[in-house]
């Protein structure tokens, strides 16, 4: 099927004095919806940087994302690789996923690919799919007056933006200046409309636009600075960092769930630990987890602070290494010092498992307001919890027990967390370590090596005598 065919081609000059080619918008105005009154930008002729002057090379993008592009041209539209893909590509690094931005609409999209399927609201998007891989293909979209038309705003917040435009004001909408790059598949050219190749090169992550506006916009572009300057090791702009702490009460506006998978993001893209630091750094932690920001701050010992850096540094090594991560694992370990704290004033009346299981109901009560946390990872996180207390009794068949409970390795794991960070017996954890690495015969003779411990029983309260004369 033919699409319709793009722009014609323009000449404009750039102040190297060379010539470069960029496509016109002519067909933008189709793509609005009814009523939309779209603000015109000024022009914007991008740099362009040719094949001989950047390290991109076709045979590190994705084969399916090259037939996207390819097939998106073919049918008449115009089609870049763009966003994160482009950007790990220029620092040498190997892009997670591919993204391509197009003038077609997305149910344009949908018919050149049978293999496509229309998502989301907020933004509509393309995906792609070739087995397990998905290739996200998003339209161009234009900067917009007011929240008439596609675009939806609340309190200056995004709730949905489906106003489509140009090559050109898609690319000055995007929020970080690194991100906002596009390969050309017809020349191999990269295009730079906002100095992306000097914010690479300086190591600096910068906003395009108003910084407060743009958060504003969208709070959750908070969490992807610290995010991008923790994955890539850059520094964030000043002008971009300054409102960070000023305006982190923002994302209390965000959906809890969507906090969900931005906290995901943060911490499970091999650079927990910096996420986590430029995160307190900036006052934004305390806004998405704010009981165990508060543990935090009466830590003793110095302990809580190290548990937590320990918990993430163990997951920045699985990472590392290859290894599956359990989002359970990790949210156990950040909300693990308020349920402690919590559960040692409940055990003035309670036994510890009846009250660690307390503590994790309000704990997690109070959480999930903020940040949503689905019940299969809840579930195992109180399983994890509730298990500490298991470890102690190492006498008879318990110890054979425990070690067949499916939580057991993420129990045993968090254990050892706990004693490398002081809060646990040392001891404790080096006797598991022993007992689960021997056959079942050795296992039953460490068992039974273990002195026996008394059993501590709860008191009973005396019952008041009734008085005398009083009836019953």
């Amino acid at each position: 099927m033919r699409g319709r065919r793009p722009g014609p081609l323009d000449e404009g000059s750039i102040g190297s004095g060379k010539r470069v080619l960029y496509r016109a918008s002519s067909s933008v105005q189709a793509t609005y919806p009814a009523g939309a009154k779209p603000i015109t930008p000024s022009p914007v002729i991008p740099h362009r940087i040719p094949r001989p002057e950047h390290n991109i090379s076709r045979a590190n993008i994705s084969e399916n994302a090259l037939k996207v592009l390819y097939r998106l041209k073919g049918a008449g539209y115009q089609a870049y690789l763009v966003g994160g893909g482009v950007r790990d590509l220029l620092l040498g690094r190997e892009p997670k996923d591919f993204d391509v931005a197009t003038d077609a609409l997305p149910e344009e999209v949908r018919r050149v690919f049978r293999n496509c399927r229309l998502i989301g609201r907020r933004f509509r998007l393309a995906h792609v799919r070739f087995g397990r891989e998905i290739i996200e293909v998003a339209t161009f979209r234009a900067q917009h007056a007011g929240d008439e038309g596609g675009r939806v705003l609340e309190d200056g917040m995004i709730m949905r933006d489906n106003v489509y435009g140009s090559l050109e004001e898609d690319a000055l909408r995007r929020d970080f200046t690194v991100n906002a790059l596009y390969y050309d598949i017809t020349d191999f050219s990269v295009l730079d409309f906002a100095g992306g190749m000097a914010d690479i090169a300086e190591g600096r992550l910068r906003l395009i636009g108003d910084p407060e506006t743009r958060y504003r916009e969208d709070p959750v572009r908070m969490l992807r600075a610290v995010r991008f300057a923790a994955k890539l090791g850059f520094n964030i702009d000043p002008a971009s960092e300054a409102p960070l702490p000023v305006m982190g009460h923002l994302l209390q506006g965000v959906p809890a769930a969507r906090l969900f998978e931005e906290v995901l993001k943060l911490f499970h893209a091999g650079t927990a630990l910096a996420a986590f630091e430029r995160l307190r750094h900036h006052g934004l932690f305390a806004q998405l987890f704010p009981a165990s920001e508060a543990a935090l701050a009466r830590e003793q010992f110095d302990f809580p602070l190290t548990f937590v850096a320990r918990g993430l540094e163990n997951t920045d090594r699985r990472i590392a290494e290859a290894k599956p991560v359990n989002p359970a694992f990790l949210f156990a370990v950040l909300l693990w010092e308020p349920v402690r704290l919590r559960a040692a004033e409940l055990m003035a009346d309670e036994p510890p498992v009846a009250a660690t299981q307390q503590a994790a109901t309000e704990v997690l009560a109070r959480q999930q307001g903020v940040v949503a946390i689905p019940r299969r990872f809840t579930l195992p996180m109180r399983e994890i919890w509730t298990l500490q207390h298991r470890f102690e009794f190492r006498q008879g068949k318990r110890p054979l027990r425990l070690l067949t409970h499916p939580r057991f390795r993420a129990a045993y794991d968090f254990l050892v967390l706990r004693a490398e960070a002081g809060e646990a017996d040392p001891e404790l954890a080096r006797w598991w370590t022993e007992f689960q690495e021997n056959d079942p015969e050795a296992r039953t003779r460490i068992a039974a090596a273990v002195p026996k411990q008394r059993r501590r029983r709860p008191r009973r309260r005396r019952r008041a005598r009734p008085e005398a004369g009083a009836e019953g």
